[in-house]
């Protein structure tokens, strides 16, 4: 039974994080409404590599996070929050309509940003 409980909370945390992702990628498209870059999911990948670089180091320096909480948290909530899937349709769209500057400085922004994000949200936390 516990396999099916590790998977219900998997799941229900990549449905909020899911929504939160929908919510928050169509507040910015709505922000900006002509923007040819993909800002909404550049947000989302930003901030959800810097929770994750902060929760993830919580919880191995400090234990704030159980392993349900990890699980429902860090692999639910943030797992369904990032957005790589749409990071990579997005960019092979951009380079499909010959937009290879922006498909460029979409992969460049998404990994410096997001790998940068989460140091500092590793580091912020560390003792």
């Amino acid at each position: 039974m516990e396999n099916a409980r590790s998977v219900l909370l998997v799941g229900v945390g990549g449905f909020l994080g899911s929504v939160c992702r929908y919510l928050l990628g169509g507040w910015v498209h709505g922000a900006i409404p002509f923007a040819s870059f993909p800002y909404g999911t550049l947000l989302v990948n930003v901030s959800g590599c810097f929770l994750i670089g902060v929760l993830g180091g919580l919880t191995d320096a400090r234990q704030v996070l159980g392993p349900d909480g990890r699980l429902f948290v860090l692999l639910g909530v943030l797992g369904g929050f990032t957005t790589f899937s749409s990071f990579a349709y997005e960019t092979l769209a951009l380079a499909r309509d010959a937009d290879y500057l922006r498909a460029f400085a979409n992969v460049a922004a998404q990994v410096l940003l997001g790998l940068g994000a989460a140091w500092l949200g590793l580091t912020l936390v560390r003792p």
